[in-house]
């Protein structure tokens, strides 16, 4: 006697998940290594409350903190739209942000690494390495460099 099985597969959206961008010791590596051979000064910037910055897409629902609660609406909960500390999704959320400014902005995506962006003008680059909510960032330009750190 044969038995089949059916199943269907649902692509469901892990709300699990906690990516976070972080490039390889490698890719670092070959970052200082290109900047030391072109004559690039580094800098590195840490994105102060990163993870506060980032638009939600899913629906998230929090209970009201303790000692905030409203006396008029004790059981009343918030619906979430931009990430929290703590969050799941803060770290994809932020990540998504960050690279959508910086596609907007002309700069180009590696292929291979998704952490690193390109940004050229002229005979100018700029590059951009995200490490979490961390970037190193270097070019040929000190006017390039100086407007993407302000």
């Amino acid at each position: 006697m044969v038995v089949r099985n059916k199943a269907r597969l649902k692509e469901e959206i892990d709300y699990e998940e906690t990516f976070a961008p972080v490039a390889r010791l490698e890719a670092i590596r070959i970052l200082l290594a290109f900047a030391a051979s072109k004559g690039f000064k580094l800098q590195q910037m840490d994105v102060k409350s990163a993870f506060l910055k980032g638009f939600i897409e899913e629906e998230v629902y929090v209970r009201q903190p303790p000692g905030f609660e409203s006396a008029r609406f004790p059981h009343r909960v918030y619906k979430l739209r931009k990430a929290l500390y703590g969050l799941k999704q803060a770290l994809r959320a932020w990540y998504a942000r960050l690279k959508s400014f910086l596609l907007k902005s002309g700069f180009v995506m590696g292929s291979k690494d998704k952490t690193l962006f390109l940004l050229s003008r002229g005979s100018n680059t700029l590059i951009d390495q995200i490490y979490v909510d961390d970037i190193i960032f270097g070019g040929s330009s000190h006017a390039l460099v100086s407007s993407f750190a302000e």
